[in-house]
């Protein structure tokens, strides 16, 4: 980061897109039976990320097919331009994500989007599915989801040359990054904004991640 480098590390599942690929695929592209690595992980023999890796593995559909799944994820049209006044606001943007660089990186060049990412690598095929893998290279690596959230935001907040750090999110990996920063620089909706409310800690709500770059740029 340049000096006084201010940063925007934001989830995307269900935070820049409104819904989950998980949860529009167990919709769109899943039958009941393919979710069963989920009792295996509830009964403790897998791993979280070995249940989704199964169970997105299962998925065989067209190019079409999962055109419109990521479609219903309704990811924010005004992203692209949010992202340019972030920049003109002296931000840069951090994607952090769970989920899978296979759909994130078409949903983001789709709208034109350009950020870093940080997820779990994957490809996908009509006959084999969607291959995620662990990010063992990464130096935010974690066995159980792939990406720790929280070491990304904890790297960002102890370099001396970034002043500035903001979260945004809205599920269960988020709660701990999030208490990480500044309650005016704390975004949430969802099941976090929730959780947030009934802990007493103060953050920004928000709907549409668009919304995000209005706070933080009249801040700025």
């Amino acid at each position: 980061m340049d000096g006084g480098a201010k940063r925007l590390i934001t989830d995307f599942d269900g935070t820049m897109a409104r819904n989950d690929f998980y949860a529009c695929a167990v919709d769109l592209l899943l039958q009941p039976e393919d979710l069963a690595p989920f009792e295996e992980y509830a009964a403790g023999r897998i791993s979280h990320f070995e249940a989704l890796q199964q169970i997105l593995g299962r998925i065989r559909a067209t190019d079409r097919q999962m055109q419109e799944t990521m479609d219903a994820m309704q990811f924010d049209p005004r992203a692209g331009a949010a992202v340019a006044d972030l920049s003109a606001g002296g931000w840069d943007v951090q994607v952090v994500s769970n989920g899978c660089s296979w759909y994130i990186e078409r949903l983001l060049q789709q709208y034109a989007v350009t950020v870093e990412v940080l997820t779990n690598p994957g490809t996908y095929s009509p006959e084999g599915g969607l291959q995620i893998e662990l990010p063992r290279g990464s130096p935010f690596f974690d066995e159980r989801v792939g990406i720790s959230k929280a070491a990304v935001v904890r790297a960002a907040l102890a370099n001396g040359d970034c002043h500035e750090v903001a979260f945004a999110g809205d599920g269960r990996p988020d709660l701990e990054p999030a208490l990480l920063v500044q309650p005016q620089f704390r975004f949430a909706r969802g099941w976090l904004a929730e959780t947030l409310t009934q802990q007493g800690e103060p953050f920004q709500p928000f709907e549409v991640w668009s919304e995000i770059a209005t706070v933080l740029c009249a801040v700025s």
